[in-house]
């Protein structure tokens, strides 16, 4: 790998400002590591290499006019299938959405260029992102380089191992049930999953949003290191006007942090139904690693944690067997998409009546206020991603059973989503193959600042 391309987004951005490099420099070493990578790992579905240059010389001649090009001047991102971007298709990894060319670019893209970010390729993913897996009939598997065998998790995988193996310094991605700790803890960089409504997403279109896309999914950076998710995240947060539950959160400052409880609450295993050795290992590494920068670390049961993972489950897989019904599509869903639909729903035991389906939704404000309270004394939640190690790929498929483990494993991961919460994903050390283990890091409510200090003090321990 090019020593420019294992350099961190802030090392990239600062050393474009001071020409120490140019962008055009940095936009040739992460496309080299493309030609050299992406045949074989496809991780990105659409490589914009002349766009990328052309982006990479306006951003020179900025400063060599004199002219502040933003904090990710040079910064080559990816964008994943599913964010809007006008270079190619936001085809959600979809037969049927193969030549749906967005009018606009979403306003995560728009904010990341205005910054000086430079889009070099569209990041791989499962079909509408409905898999814990990343492949489908449009563009194949994404590849893990550390072990083909393995899953890179999904839905942000072509993301991730963008990121990982040199290909873009920063992937835009989102996180419906785990989409970005995910595969940021098989890879072994960083990902931020922002507080609901820090960051905006997708624009309201004229057919409505099903109600678990509007309060679970969020879009959020991967990054290599903590430091660069939390870059990202300064550029991207804020009020979008054609995203109505977008809000303007001002950033903690560093007095609101000194005077937060410095207190983390640890789930060495969530519900007791079992973890990994090498996964309950890097927990306790990552314990250990608050200890030592002055975290009080104690025990915690998160309170309702069963409670919220069921409902998320159960509310996801009703609005996609409502959006998602092959008889309403024009193009069948991808056949690893069908499988993964047909099984999930199947045991999740969607919901069959409005009656039912409200009351779901009415017992999130409880399962919410029961956290709230947690976090006030113990502000941040640290636990596993996954309570299994990286998995065979395809590890979501093979019926009702492999479709129910896969969710038990996330327990902890999709209860985040149900609540809204921040939470990172950062790298723990290895597992006994030598693969990467994450661990997450779960702050309040908009306090993303909180939760990425603390995976500071993992990241330089591991």
């Amino acid at each position: 790998m090019d020593e420019i391309t294992r350099r961190t987004a802030r090392d990239i951005a600062a050393g474009v400002h001071r020409r120490e490099v140019s962008a055009r420099e940095v936009v040739e070493a992460h496309l080299i590591a493309i030609e050299a990578e992406n045949p074989r790992l496809r991780a990105l579905t659409a490589v914009f290499a002349d766009r990328a240059r052309a982006a990479a010389d306006r951003v020179d001649r900025a400063i060599g006019d004199g002219e502040a090009p933003g904090p990710l001047a040079g910064v080559p991102f990816s964008v994943k299938e599913s964010i809007d971007l006008t270079w190619s298709p936001t085809t959600q990894g979809w037969k049927g959405l193969a030549g749906a060319v967005p009018q606009a670019d979403a306003a995560v893209v728009r904010r990341m260029r205005a910054a000086g970010a430079i889009p070099i390729g569209r990041g791989n993913m499962s079909d509408f992102g409905m898999r814990w897996d990343t492949d489908n009939d449009l563009f194949g598997r994404t590849l893990n380089p550390f072990d083909e065998a393995r899953s890179v998790y999904g839905s942000s995988g072509g993301d991730a191992v963008a990121v990982a193996t040199g290909m873009a310094a920063i992937g835009l991605g989102n996180d419906f049930g785990g989409s970005i700790r995910l595969p940021a803890s098989a890879l072994g960089i960083a990902g931020l999953r922002p507080s609901f409504g820090r960051v905006p997403r997708a624009a309201v279109r004229d057919a409505g949003v099903a109600p678990t896309l509007q309060q679970f999914s969020v879009n959020g950076p991967l990054g290599r290191t903590v430091d660069d998710v939390a870059l990202a995240l300064g550029v991207l947060q804020g009020v979008d006007p054609a995203d109505p539950v977008s809000l303007a959160v001002p950033p903690r400052t560093a007095a609101e942090l000194d005077a937060s409880p410095r207190r983390v609450g640890v789930v060495r295993d969530p519900l007791g139904w079992g973890v990994d050795a090498d996964v309950a290992a890097g927990v306790e590494r990552a314990a250990a690693a608050l200890a030592r920068a002055g975290w009080e670390v104690v025990d915690v049961d998160p309170p309702l944690l069963e409670e919220a993972a069921v409902l998320w489950r159960r509310l996801a897989c009703t609005d996609m067997l409502l959006t998602l019904d092959e008889a309403l599509l024009p193009v069948p869903l991808g056949r690893s998409a069908a499988s993964f639909l047909r099984d999930s729903t199947a045991v999740a035991r969607p919901y069959e009546s409005a009656a039912d389906y409200a009351a779901a939704w009415a017992r999130r404000a409880v399962v919410a206020a029961a956290w709230r309270l947690l976090q006030v004394e113990i502000p941040l939640v640290l636990g596993p991603v996954s309570t299994r190690r990286t998995p065979e790929r395809d590890f979501d498929l093979g019926g009702r059973e492999a479709a129910d483990a896969a969710w038990r494993d996330l327990r902890l991961v999709v209860a985040v989503n149900f609540l809204g919460l921040p939470a990172v994903s950062v790298p723990s050390g290895a597992d006994r193959d030598g693969l990467p283990v994450g661990v997450q890091l779960i702050g309040p409510l908009h306090a993303d600042e909180l939760a990425l200090e603390a995976a500071r003090s993992v990241e330089s321990a591991a």
